[in-house]
């Protein structure tokens, strides 16, 4: 055997190369969230989230749990903010979400979807980062007195982002390969 390392060779499957580009379309989006001026901080509409709700309907948790992971990590990097206190908000965020869209994309299709899907994960994410700002950054109980005010932002973005994702669910997938996939 010689010295010099062989190299590894990787090979992507058609799952991750989805996984890739969806991942890709949604940090596109959190560049975007990132300059639309804030009227407070902390307050913005998720847009990346609307992915995260289509993968979810159609691919499943483990995909959109990829896709998120992807877009926070990915996104951070973009942005200069990687193990920054923006950062450790964002992933408290995103996997308290993650946490309850399990949960919620077990319900009863019927009657739960990307818009109920929305709210509850705008509600866990801002809860999630309210938590993690009152235990590391903000330890004092006046931080509760946001409540409302970010309960009402994870309300409406929750609301509008859900509507958006159901719609683009309810249209055919974009082929690929020359394949229509549900």
């Amino acid at each position: 055997m010689s010295g010099r390392a062989q190299p590894i060779r990787l090979t992507a499957t058609p799952e991750d190369q989805r996984i890739a580009q969806l991942a890709a379309v949604a940090i596109g989006l959190s560049l975007v969230d990132a300059a639309i001026p804030l009227p407070l901080p902390g307050v913005k509409p998720g847009l990346a989230n609307i992915v995260t709700l289509i993968v979810l309907a159609r691919h499943g948790w483990a995909a959109a749990a990829w896709v998120t992971g992807l877009r926070v990590v990915a996104g951070s990097l973009l942005l200069g903010h990687f193990l920054s206190p923006g950062f450790f908000m964002s992933v408290s965020g995103s996997a308290c979400s993650l946490i309850v869209l399990a949960l919620a994309c077990r319900l009863p299709r019927r009657s739960f979807g990307p818009v109920s899907w929305s709210i509850v994960a705008s509600f866990a994410h801002i809860g999630g980062q309210l938590l993690l700002a009152r235990l590391w950054l903000i330890p004092h109980d006046g931080l509760f007195y946001l409540v409302p005010l970010f309960a009402c932002a994870a309300l409406v973005f929750g609301i509008i982002n859900g509507v958006i994702a159901a719609r683009l669910v309810s249209e055919p997938a974009m082929p690929q390969n020359g394949v229509t996939s549900a």
